[in-house]
């Protein structure tokens, strides 16, 4: 959806028509037509410094999904892509609601450059008129930071603009002579070192995004023409290139990253499946023939937790399963949770009508094929690390813990994490409110 939208009919024109008739002149291309504005990501199958660390999973969510997820919202994009050379990058950007463009081998080596790549693009796509480039390692992007950047192009009139961070690093050059090293000040006269407070600091790319017109990209440069930068905070710039990276990013991205449009505060109800969520899957026979199955005491904590925050639970099985179906029945007396039998997206709207509930107020918890649906209508979904692909595909939440091992309670924490982080941001808004 793009941002520019038709006109607003007034009885009378004033000055709002003026602004808008402005803007969206800005908006046109030298023939009259509203200017296409792509999202590009590029996602190479090659990384050698985390091996397809495009699709790696991040706090349960596959690294490039982040940036296609805050594109998508932006709404100031006509399409968002993904160009990759790799078949199961190919998958997730498609499950992550973005198109996909097939790279060449040409512009797929070590050696290729990512302005070859974007060329490469718009010549196979000759009616994209602006480029984002987005870089699918810095997960702490959000829409209105594209927001706010597109506009120094499609209302202000810049050729290119590309993201900064401030930095106050005192900066030195080493200075080679003879067979020793010294070294010289770059950005200070160290007789008179400033405070902090005192100095500006410098702009420094942190490689979140770069837009460029086409006519610039046509002539090699992403930078250039009439230039502007969007500075952004140092806590949203984060970029990943080694392992050493990940655990840092995976903290800042969930204190700071964006989690989607939904009102996660509103979530009121968990829905889990017992076999394959609580329980590993696997029947165990003793020798007298009987069959078991076992429960992690992590995951029933998790419950407890949820209930005592006043999130609802309600355990899922299936009578096709009779051990899993007696455990249900065991652990809905210990934890106090209903329990339901053979639940599909029918049964559940029925209930939450019942419940006087709406799908983003549910959260979902489920393992495979049959709870596609539900994951997909929920407003919160997690399944396992060892769910099967289609599931894996459809949810929202991948937890890092197999299921029957801590899954249930990792998924509860996350719910948790995003209902105090959203609870957070209202309590900051108001305060914004009341000062000004």
């Amino acid at each position: 959806m793009s941002a520019s939208g038709d006109l607003k009919k007034r009885p009378c024109p004033g000055i709002e028509d003026v602004q808008d008739s402005q803007t969206t002149k800005k908006r046109l291309n030298e023939d009259g037509k509203k200017r296409h504005i792509a999202a590009l990501i590029l996602a190479r199958g090659g990384s050698k410094g985390i091996p397809l660390k495009n699709i790696k999973l991040l706090a349960g969510v596959p690294l490039l999904g982040w940036v296609v997820r805050a594109a998508i919202d932006s709404q100031v994009f006509d399409s968002v892509w993904v160009s990759t050379d790799h078949d199961e990058i190919e998958k997730v950007a498609k499950a992550c609601g973005a198109q996909v463009h097939r790279r060449s081998p040409e512009v797929s080596k070590d050696s290729s450059s990512s302005l070859e790549t974007i060329q490469e693009f718009t010549r196979l796509n000759p009616d994209v008129d602006i480029i984002g480039n987005i870089q699918a390692t810095s997960p702490c992007l959000h829409p209105h930071h594209l927001q706010e950047a597109l506009e120094l192009m499609t209302q202000k009139g810049h050729d290119s603009v590309f993201s900064v961070v401030r930095r106050h690093h005192f900066r030195w050059q080493e200075v080679k002579k003879g067979g020793g090293a010294s070294t010289e000040a770059l950005n200070l006269d160290p007789s008179r070192r400033p405070r902090r407070q005192d100095w500006a600091g410098e702009l420094v790319e942190n490689g979140s995004f770069y837009f460029a017109s086409r006519q610039l990209i046509n002539k090699g440069l992403l930078q250039g023409g009439k230039m502007a930068y969007y500075e952004m905070l140092p806590e949203y710039s984060v970029d990943i290139d080694v392992d050493i990276d990940w655990p840092v990013a995976e903290q800042r991205v969930l204190r700071y990253g964006y989690f989607g449009t939904d009102k996660l505060e509103a979530i009121k109800l968990l829905l889990c499946k017992v076999s394959g969520g609580l329980t590993d899957g696997q029947v165990y026979l003793t020798t007298g023939g009987e069959e078991m199955v076992s429960i992690n005491t992590r995951d029933t904590t998790g419950i407890v937790m949820l209930q005592r925050e006043g999130v609802e639970v309600m355990l899922l099985c299936s009578s096709e399963t009779p051990v899993s179906s007696s455990l249900a029945e065991r652990l809905s007396k210990r934890t106090g949770c209903e329990l339901l039998q053979d639940v599909g997206p029918g049964q559940v709207d029925e209930l939450m009508r019942r419940k006087g509930l709406a799908w983003k107020e549910v959260a979902y918890l489920g393992n495979d094929e049959v709870d596609v649906d539900c994951l997909n209508l929920a407003g919160l979904s997690g399944v396992p690390r060892d769910a099967p692909v289609v599931a894996l595909n459809a949810t929202k939440y991948v937890c890092h813990s197999p299921a029957g091992h801590g899954a249930v309670r990792e998924f509860g924490e996350h719910i948790l994490l995003l209902i105090k982080k959203a609870k957070s941001k209202m309590e900051q808004d108001h305060i914004r409110r009341d000062l000004f």
